[in-house]
């Protein structure tokens, strides 16, 4: 690969970024979320790529959105471990699926249904798409301790978004409206599009991630006729991933990482 002077994509170099880093998808919500960093300043904007850094308690740390889906994910991962990050945490929105998940809830992931091609690029489909367990417990636990309703499971992941909301549409309606049973009667929480990749990819770099999402919205509940609101206040999962980080960074620290 020709050597660059910057990142292809990200247009960061090393330096530019912190080994940790959040990753909303929405280039729109990176700079609310630097807000939460001292001294924060943009390094680079290109293409969906919106880039911060700053500092959380004295650690140097980064905001940079992905894009919608696992391909921009997979490109900012890659960009940003060339770069020196080790560690990232996704805030994003997701859709319920478990009738018990709510619009404005917050659902924390503990696994992801690889429906996406891009972490077939990185690992057989055997391999389970997991996150790293310290980073899930962290944001379990700054989820609790901000006292936000919260739900932990296994997310679904796919590469088209109206494949999941108007799946009559598509040639192989059948095959997408029977993968949704399955997902609805095995339990999974919610869907989404970017957690399988950032988790398959991040396990071959030798990188640690998790995920949290604010619920959107739920169609099941809406299909079974029950209250909801739709909710697009990203506000609480974007406070519950920079609380994880902090608590990430102490524990790093503790234990000499």
């Amino acid at each position: 690969m020709q050597k660059l002077d910057k990142m292809f994509h990200i247009h960061c170099v090393p330096g530019d970024v912190g080994r940790y880093c959040i990753l909303p998808g929405d280039p729109g919500r990176v700079e609310a979320i630097a807000a939460y960093f001292d001294d924060a300043k943009q390094i680079a904007y290109n293409r969906e790529f919106n880039v911060w850094t700053g500092y959380l308690l004295g650690e140097k740390v980064t905001a940079c959105s992905t894009g919608i889906g696992g391909p921009s994910t997979s490109i900012a991962v890659e960009e940003l471990h060339m770069c020196g990050a080790d560690t990232f945490l996704r805030t994003g929105t997701c859709g319920g699926i478990d009738i018990n998940v709510k619009s404005g809830d917050v659902v924390v992931a503990t696994g992801a249904i690889r429906y996406d091609h891009t972490s077939l690029e990185y690992a057989p489909i055997e391999f389970p798409a997991v996150p790293e367990l310290e980073v899930t417990n962290c944001l379990v636990k700054a989820a609790r301790d901000l006292g936000l309703p919260l739900h932990t499971g296994v997310v679904q992941n796919k590469d088209s978004f109206y494949g999941q909301h108007s799946p009559e549409k598509s040639p192989v309606y059948y095959e997408l409206q029977q993968k949704w049973e399955s997902w609805k009667r095995l339990g999974v929480k919610a869907s989404e599009m970017e957690s399988a990749a950032l988790f398959v990819v991040s396990a071959a770099l030798g990188c640690r991630a998790g995920s949290c999402f604010h619920v959107v919205w739920n169609q099941e509940r809406e299909a079974a006729g029950l209250d909801q609101d739709k909710s697009e206040d990203t506000s609480s999962s974007v406070r519950v991933a920079v609380e994880a980080l902090k608590l990430l960074i102490e524990e790093d620290r503790k234990n000499g990482r």
